[in-house]
């Protein structure tokens, strides 16, 4: 988006001096010290961080994030803890005490019972807790997966489905509802199910690609090299191939499993972050992170290589990073001590989708972008706007980046065909914003649960779609069916109209596509927009037809409700902050000034039809052009 990812940009950026950050970590962190804890783990189902100890597990809500939240706890039964989750209503803690064992105590009775594989040569790799309605829980052994619901008559499990496969490792997000199971002797061969609220998809078996090292030695992949992520309410999968030092993109539709392109990476240690659909490549070892925007048109990175940052530090100076610890004496110094954190240390373990946990210092660290200094870093104008239009987190602040970038282009009198393309990108955001609602509605964000465990709240089973977005199809490697995938390309309407609706993480059908006469470009991530015709069709389709006929979805439910200013700029806005701010300065120049108010009206009123509220604002700029008139 805004050039090339280089070794030489690399190694210019870790040259510099007092570098720039364009992603943080805020101190101080959420500490979850608990004496006698036997670990952190971290409950991604209702977003929590555990701590149990002999008798004890203590919860911290981490959404909203705060530092100085107090921890919940309930009692538990000494013994082992491999792996700990509250069921999504919190009225169930299970416990998995062994390789196979998971023992579950009921909240509200306080009676336990415990599950045990049938067959002692089979291990539990591990659990999670689902929305989906055919079963409450999953147990993913080496022999494969176990669903069971719970029947809170008899307060037992009951086995719903076994599917039997070799396992050797999964991976598993909540917010994707989606699990991929590794097998084969290299570990690169991959089924993948989707278990959400409205119901199970099984995706094709499909293989990950892995360059071969000099020596023909065929390495295999581990589970840290696997990442899934949800991105403007897509589901991707991102795999680390060390040898050809990539990372692979893969993307799920229903019936077919693509490679879209990959990224270059930097560092044998890779970890992932996804902070407001801006992907994060965390390079740990050369301790830089690159930033991606996948809705853009380019696979190159946002901005150069920075470092993360640690703000907020007390005293804040290098020695925050220190690597190693001195003997300090006094509660104040201790507590300094406590906070000081190794940038990309070894005790570092990255969460999905945006929190850094140190499980040797027990804090928590939430991940924030800097969008000031993201949008400094370029000077491709439209480039920038269309990133901060996109950003929703701090929509506020995009918003006044925004204006802010338009008056200085203005004001320094850059070239018209520049400035237009600037105030196209706001006026057509502006355009999808009132299409879509989300400029009235809002945008929707994290709510604040209500319990005292925080829960997500289920999807509901059909979700309403009012965008839809269509990737374009890289190589498929989807075998069978997905074999005859074309590779077409779409149509690609402006790509800053962001729907409500991306918190909806949706399994598309590949035939879709070709329907529409996708073709690929597999060098780049690509994204494309639906006609309104298409938003109120598809809105429509979701409530009113069956699973056969529209995506099932995953919501990521952690974000409902809470009211959030969109970035979108409306007439007004522009009028008040924008044009009669520089009408003084722009005296001198009427031409000009003339030339870029009449270019935004012809945008505006070829996006959208006058309405009374924003007549006083074009009537201002009629009698400003009529003022500065060279004519007059």
């Amino acid at each position: 988006m805004f050039g090339k990812a280089s070794s030489s940009q690399l190694s210019v950026s870790l040259g510099g001096s007092g570098a720039l950050s364009h992603v943080y970590i805020q101190h101080p962190p959420l500490r979850c010290s608990i004496p006698g804890s036997k670990g952190l783990f971290y409950d991604d189902g209702n977003k929590l961080i555990l701590s149990p100890t002999s008798n004890q597990v203590f919860s911290w809500k981490t959404v909203p994030f705060a530092s100085h939240v107090a921890p919940t706890s309930d009692s538990i039964s000494e013994g082992p803890v491999l792996s700990i989750r509250y069921s999504l209503d919190s009225k169930l803690l299970a416990i998995q005490r062994s390789n196979h064992e998971i023992q579950f105590w009921n909240r509200e009775t306080g009676e336990t019972f415990s599950q045990r594989c049938k067959s002692e040569t089979e291990s539990i790799l591990g659990f999670f807790w689902t929305d989906c309605p055919k079963c409450d829980i999953v147990f993913v052994k080496t022999s494969g997966m176990d669903l069971f619901s719970y029947d809170s008559e008899i307060k037992s499990l009951h086995l719903v489905e076994t599917k039997k496969m070799n396992v050797s490792w999964y991976v598993y997000t909540h917010e994707s509802r989606l699990i991929l199971l590794a097998s084969g002797m290299q570990c690169k061969s991959f089924t993948g199910f989707q278990l959400s609220s409205a119901g199970i998809i099984r995706l094709p078996k499909f293989e990950m690609a892995m360059a071969k090292s000099e020596a023909n030695n065929k390495p295999v992949l581990a589970a840290e090299d696997v990442h899934i992520i949800t991105v403007y309410g897509r589901i991707y999968c991102l795999q680390v191939d060390k040898v050809a030092m990539l990372l692979h993109s893969y993307r799920f539709y229903r019936d077919a499993v693509v490679q879209q392109g990959s990224l270059p990476i930097y560092s044998n240690k890779i970890a992932i972050s996804v902070v407001d659909n801006v992907l994060l490549v965390h390079q740990v070892d050369a301790k830089v992170v690159i930033l991606y925007d996948i809705f853009a048109d380019s696979r190159a990175p946002i901005s150069a290589p920075l470092p993360l940052l640690l703000r907020g530090f007390p005293r804040a100076s290098s020695s925050s990073y220190r690597t190693g610890n001195k003997d300090t004496d006094g509660s104040e110094a201790n507590d300094i001590s406590d906070h000081e954190t190794i940038i990309y240390g070894d005790n570092w373990i990255f969460l999905v989708p945006d929190l850094i946990c140190d499980v040797a210092k027990r804090l928590l660290w939430k991940i924030h972008l800097d969008l000031e200094a993201i949008s400094a870093s370029s000077s491709e104008v439209p480039s920038v706007l269309e990133f901060l239009q996109r950003r929703k987190l701090e929509a506020n602040k995009a918003k006044q980046l925004c204006l802010g970038i338009v008056r200085t282009v203005i004001l320094e009198r850059r070239p018209v065909s520049m400035v237009t393309r600037a105030i196209d990108v706001l006026v057509t955001s502006y355009s999808n914003s009132i299409k879509t609602g989300s400029y009235f509605k809002g945008i929707k964000a994290e709510k604040p649960p209500t319990s005292d465990v925080s829960n997500v709240n289920p999807p509901t089973s059909v979700v309403d779609e009012s965008i839809r977005r269509e990737d374009a199809l890289g190589k498929s490697i989807k075998h069978g069916s997905a074999s005859g995938v074309e590779n077409e390309s779409l149509n690609r309407s402006p790509a800053f109209s962001v729907s409500d609706s991306e918190e909806n993480v949706s399994f598309e059908n590949s035939n879709h596509l070709r329907s529409l006469g996708a073709k690929a470009d597999r060098e780049n991530f690509k994204v494309a927009e639906s006609s309104q015709s298409e938003v109120q069709k598809l809105s429509l389709q979701s409530q009113l037809l069956g699973p056969s006929n529209s995506p099932l979805n995953a919501n990521n439910s952690e974000n409902l409700e809470s009211q959030v200013t969109s970035a979108a700029i409306s007439p007004d806005e522009m009028y008040s902050c924008v044009f009669a701010s520089v009408e003084e300065e722009m005296a001198g120049d009427p031409a000009y000034f003339v030339t870029i108010v009449i270019e935004f009206l012809r945008r505006y009123a070829i996006y959208n039809e006058f309405k009374y509220d924003e007549v006083h604002c074009m009537n201002w700029l009629l009698h400003s052009m009529h003022l500065h008139s060279p004519c007059e």
